[in-house]
């Protein structure tokens, strides 16, 4: 009879055969930092508007060439624990916000990485993590002291934040894509502070080049119309959720037809019927016919007949903007539609773009409901990142409605911080000041970073800035666009960041560094499932 070996005493003896635990400063918490710190340096020299693009290939073999941090992270598809934190903090940030995720992400790091330091030292894991907590509120607190406007309704002031953010994803193009996105915002907002970023919808067209991108009031579709009617004017919409076809039977049923003048009768009365319906239909007003699924070749023949212009959408999404643009409502049944229930739009006409076929609903008013941006481009790589960059700018109007107080940008309010926080740490009695001047260091982290990526040495910009700001000069930021080290004074260069964007990047930073702080052991089960099925090999024709 064989002999049982026993399992290891302790935590092990509780857990299931092939399950890992790590604990203690080296196994637990050192490579947290780590993963952390390197998953920080990744997303870092892709900060600010010379920031470098990364190509990821996502597991479904999607190419994806960007300098957008959102992006980046959402397709890397971390599987450290520790980093995964930072990952959860950066979507908190992007659900929030909209963004600053690199922001998030960058500051968690360089948290992380003064850490490591103070641990090395001898500083406790929770005095770090308080230190960085009481680092945090008087950060929170200089924040708003730093407050250089409020935008209000200033089409200027709007124009400048909206600016910075597209700048930092399409240096150079900013000009142009910030107009598209304040002419589209603007067109669907009512004021006050409900504003839906749905809304605003992204139509990529290849050809041509970016300045042909336009503003269209209302939707775009890339498709054709299903039958001969290709413009109408003043249209009145019907709009449907089911197939514009011969109704089929709820239950299977048998007809016997004994002669040939019986099965003529019987699919004559079928025509007779889908004829009556889309008569009806335009009698009620209608011109244009909406439809969520398939148009019959026959109702198509009567759509012809009485002027009917018919759309098919194949997203039910896409039809519920569709008519919540123009007004209509969304009918489950072939019936015809009353007055309420029809939408409105001043023209429905089918285009051609480059080689693409489009059909464009546009309402010419200034109070619509949903505004396109049609992006013309090269490359779809290049046109996703300007639905990225657009969307950053969509977002960033968007958190200007809520909060529209701003802050200087480019590194100053940064290095600000850390001026005032270097002070409040000398005040300080016990060991939370080491953990203060670490944060202060972190914050540092925004203007080397804008440095490096730009070429420029880090830590003599550091220096100059400090220089500036301890002579009084708090809205000095790096000039992104000298050679040199320099500053420039952001407020005349109209560079401006969102108080909310850093005030929420701050918060979920400090909570996902201390959060990782504070795990002392990592427990992991074993994974589930048997082995991984056999790739089978690619087909060869060669063979």
């Amino acid at each position: 009879m064989a002999l049982s070996v026993p399992k290891a005493p302790g935590v092990a003896q509780m857990m299931k055969d092939g399950a890992r635990m790590l604990s203690g400063l080296e196994e637990a918490v050192y490579s947290n930092l780590t993963a952390s710190k390197e998953f920080a340096h990744t997303v870092r020299t892709a900060y600010g508007p010379n920031g470098m693009n990364k190509m990821i290939i996502n597991h479904l073999e999607k190419q994806f060439v960007t300098s957008d941090a959102g992006t980046i992270i959402r397709e890397l598809e971390i599987e450290h624990p520790a980093a995964k934190l930072l990952v959860l903090a950066s979507q908190q940030q992007e659900a929030e916000i909209g963004d600053g995720t690199n922001f998030v992400v960058i500051f968690a790091g360089a948290l992380l990485e003064g850490a490591e330091e103070l641990l090395r030292l001898g500083v406790t894991t929770t005095e770090i993590a308080d230190g960085y907590e009481n680092a945090l509120n008087k950060a929170i607190d200089e924040l708003q002291t730093l407050v250089i406007g409020n935008v209000d309704a200033d089409d200027e002031k709007i124009k400048a934040v909206v600016r910075t953010s597209v700048q930092s994803k399409q240096f150079g193009q900013e000009d142009f894509i910030t107009d598209l996105i304040c002419k589209a915002c603007k067109s669907v907002w009512s004021g006050g502070n409900a504003f839906n970023v749905d809304n605003i919808r992204v139509c990529k067209i290849a050809g041509s080049n970016l300045h042909k991108s336009e503003v269209v009031n209302g939707m775009v579709f890339k498709r054709f119309v299903e039958g001969d009617i290709s413009s109408a004017l003043k249209a009145k919409i019907a709009v449907y959720s089911c197939p514009v076809d011969i109704l089929q039977t709820e239950t299977k049923g048998t007809v016997l037809i004994k002669s040939a003048n019986e099965l003529k009768d019987f699919s004559r009365g079928e025509e007779s019927l889908l004829e009556q319906q889309i008569k009806a239909i335009a009698d009620s007003g209608a011109n244009v016919v909406v439809a969520g699924a398939k148009f019959g070749d026959l109702a198509l023949h009567y759509c012809n007949k009485f002027g009917l212009m018919a759309v098919r959408l194949n997203s039910k999404f896409d039809l519920r903007r569709l008519s919540k643009a123009v007004n209509a409502t969304v009918l489950p049944r072939l019936t015809p539609p009353t007055a309420e229930e029809l939408g409105y739009c001043d023209s429905v006409t089918v285009e051609e773009l480059g080689d693409t076929g489009i059909v464009a609903f546009r309402n010419e008013g200034k109070d619509g409901r949903i505004a396109t941006v049609v992006i013309r481009g090269a490359t779809e790589n290049y046109m996703d990142d300007i639905e990225r960059a657009i969307d950053d700018g969509v977002n960033t109007f968007k958190a200007l409605t809520k909060d529209g107080r701003i802050v200087p940008g480019a590194g100053s309010v940064e290095i600000q911080l850390a001026k005032k926080l270097a002070a409040y740490a000398d005040l300080l009695p016990g060991l939370e000041q080491y953990s203060v001047r670490k944060f202060a260091a972190a914050l540092e982290t925004f203007p080397k970073a804008l440095a490096d990526n730009s070429g420029v040495n880090g830590s003599e910009i550091i220096n100059k800035l400090y220089s500036d700001h301890n002579m009084g000069h708090y809205t000095h930021g790096f000039d992104i666009e000298s050679q040199a080290p320099a500053t420039v004074d952001v407020t005349k260069n109209k560079i401006f960041d969102l108080y909310i964007t850093k005030h929420w990047g701050l918060k979920y930073a400090v909570e996902a560094a201390t959060t990782v702080l504070r795990v002392n052991q990592i427990i992991m089960a074993k994974r589930a499932g048997g082995p991984k099925p056999r790739q089978q090999a690619a087909d060869n024709d060669d063979d």
